[in-house]
C-alpha cells in the first residue's frame, strides 16, 4: 500500500518541478518575478510583468536588461487578452518637438497560442493608444475596424480604428510577420496627424512586449534585444 501511495506522490513531485523549471531562463537571469505586477527599472526603462486580464493563468518574466528579457506564460486557450508582458520608455515630448523617435527589436516567440508581438505607444496620457502588431499568432485581433492600408515607418500595415471604452485605438498590423527590425515611430505619428486622427500631443510612453490571449501548457517568449531612440 505505501509502494502505491507513493507512485502519484512522486509522480505530481516531478511535474511541479518540470513545471517550475520550464519558467525560468537557460540561464540565471538578473531579474526574475512570478508576481502578477512585477516591476524592474534599468537603463531608464521598465520591465514589467503586467499580467492584467481575467482567467490569466501562471507568467513568470526574467531580465537581463530592459533589451533582453522573457516570460514563460501559461495562460488557458479561453478569449480575451491575459497579459501584456513589457519593456517601457518614458518620452515625455510633444509630437512636433521630437526630431526623430526610432526603435529596434528582435525577438524569439512561439509558433502556437494566440499573442501579438507588438508596440504600445501612448500620447496624450492615456487618451490615445497606438499599436504596432510586428507579429501574430493565432485567434487574435485588432481593436476597431480597418480603414486603409499604408506604407509608413519602413512597414506595410493593415490600418485599424477603434476604442476600447477608455481610449482611442489606432492598430497597425504588418502585412507579413516579422521577428526583427526596425521603425520610425515618428514618422507612424506624423501619419496618424496628417490623417486628421490625433493632434500634437505629448508622448507619453514607448512600450514593447508581447499582447498573449492564451499559451495553454507553457510558452516561452524572448526579446532579445530592443531599444528605442529619440532626440
Amino acid at each position: 500500500m505505501k509502494k502505491m501511495a507513493w507512485k502519484p506522490v512522486a509522480a505530481l513531485v516531478t511535474l511541479f518541478a518540470a513545471l517550475f523549471a520550464s519558467a525560468l531562463p537557460a540561464h540565471a537571469a538578473t531579474w526574475e518575478s512570478s508576481d502578477k505586477w512585477g516591476t524592474w527599472s534599468n537603463g531608464g526603462y521598465t520591465v514589467r510583468n503586467n499580467v492584467w486580464g481575467s482567467g490569466a493563468g501562471a507568467q513568470s518574466i526574467w531580465a537581463n536588461s530592459y533589451s533582453n528579457w522573457g516570460v514563460w506564460a501559461n495562460h488557458p486557450n479561453t478569449g480575451g487578452v491575459k497579459s501584456y508582458p513589457h519593456s517601457d520608455r518614458n518620452i515625455g515630448r510633444r509630437i512636433s518637438a521630437l526630431g526623430t523617435l526610432t526603435s529596434n527589436f528582435n525577438v524569439s516567440r512561439p509558433g502556437s497560442g494566440a499573442y501579438c508581438t507588438c508596440y504600445d505607444i501612448w500620447a496624450d496620457g492615456t487618451n490615445h493608444e497606438i499599436m504596432l502588431w510586428m507579429n501574430k499568432q493565432g485567434a487574435v485581433g485588432p481593436i476597431g475596424s480597418r480603414q486603409t492600408s499604408a506604407t509608413v515607418g519602413g512597414h506595410s500595415w493593415d490600418v485599424y480604428r477603434g476604442s476600447n471604452g477608455s481610449n482611442a485605438v489606432y492598430s497597425f498590423v504588418r502585412t507579413s510577420n516579422t521577428n526583427s527590425g526596425s521603425v520610425d515611430i515618428k514618422a507612424v505619428l506624423n501619419w496618424l496627424r496628417n490623417n486628421g486622427w490625433m493632434a500634437d500631443h505629448i508622448v507619453t510612453d514607448v512600450q514593447f512586449g508581447f499582447e498573449i490571449t492564451s499559451s495553454n501548457g507553457g510558452l516561452n517568449f524572448a526579446s532579445n534585444s530592443f531599444g528605442v531612440n529619440f532626440s
